[in-house]
C-alpha cells in the first residue's frame, strides 16, 4: 500500500508548512495521553484522569531545519473494544508511536499484537517507533531495556525510552519523527538513508549523548 502523502500548506509569508499525521498506540494505561500532554503543553497529568475513549486529537507545530512541521497527533484508546475504531486511522498515518509500560509485562507482551495490527492495517513504509514509557519508575520496572531492544530488532522498528513524568526523551521522540518524515519530501536533507534509517540514526545519537560520562574530572 502506498504511503499517505503529507499535506503542504502556505502560511502567509512564512515558509511552506508540512503536515504529518502521527498516531499513539498501545494498551490502556501505558501513558499515551500523558506523553502527548507533556509534548503539547509541557505538563504532567498526575493522579487519576478519564481514559481516552475512541480517538483524541491535538496539533503542534515545530521547527525542524528552519522548516515548519505541523504534527497532527491522534491519541487512541487502548481498550480492546475500541481497536476496530482505531484500525480505520492506521492507513492515513505517516508515523506510529507504539508505547508500553516498563512496569507492566502484559503491556509489553501485547506489543506483538499491536505490531500485527500495524502490519495488517498501516501502509508498508509507515515509520514505527517502539517506546518504553515510565522509565522513571526504576524500582517497579520489570521490562528491561534489553528486552525492548530485542523485540524492536525482531520487528525492525526503532526503540527508545521515555518518561512522561520527567519529560525524558518526549520532545526528542516527536522531533525525530518529524525530521524523518520531512526527509520523505525534502531532498535537501536526504543523505542516502530511508526515513526509518534516519530515525534510527537520530535515536542512536541521542542515546550516545545521554550515556556519555562527564568529560572533566578533578583529582
Amino acid at each position: 500500500m502506498n504511503r499517505p502523502p503529507p499535506i503542504a500548506t502556505n502560511n502567509h509569508d512564512q515558509a511552506q508548512q508540512s503536515t504529518f499525521k502521527v498516531m499513539l498506540l498501545g494498551d490502556s494505561g501505558v501513558g499515551k495521553t500523558c506523553l502527548l500532554v507533556r509534548f503539547k503543553d509541557d505538563t504532567f497529568l498526575c493522579g487519576s484522569f478519564i481514559a481516552t475513549v475512541g480517538i483524541d486529537f491535538r496539533n503542534k507545530t515545530i521547527v525542524i531545519n528552519d522548516k515548519q512541521v505541523k504534527l497532527q497527533i491522534y491519541d487512541t484508546a487502548g481498550q480492546e473494544r475500541f481497536r476496530s475504531v482505531t484500525h480505520s486511522y492506521y492507513r492515513d498515518a505517516n508515523a506510529l508511536l507504539l508505547l508500553y509500560d516498563v512496569t507492566s509485562i502484559t503491556s509489553f507482551n501485547n506489543v506483538r499484537a499491536w505490531l500485527s495490527d500495524i502490519h495488517e492495517y498501516a501502509h508498508s513504509d509507515v515509520i514505527v517507533m517502539l517506546i518504553a514509557n515510565k522509565v522513571d519508575k526504576t524500582t517497579e520496572r520489570v521490562v528491561t531495556r534489553e528486552m525492548g531492544e530485542k523485540l524492536a530488532s525482531e520487528y525492525n522498528v526503532t526503540y527508545t525510552e521515555t518518561s512522561a513524568k520527567t519529560g525524558l526523551n518526549v520532545e526528542f521522540c516527536f522531533k525525530a519523527i518529524g525530521q524523518a518524515l520531512l526527509q520523505q519530501i525534502d531532498s535537501t536533507i536526504t543523505n542516502g538513508e530511508t526515513p526509518s534509517q534516519t530515525l534510527n540514526t537520530l535515536v542512536q545519537l541521542n542515546d550516545q549523548s545521554q550515556r556519555q560520562p562527564l568529560c572533566c574530572s578533578y583529582s
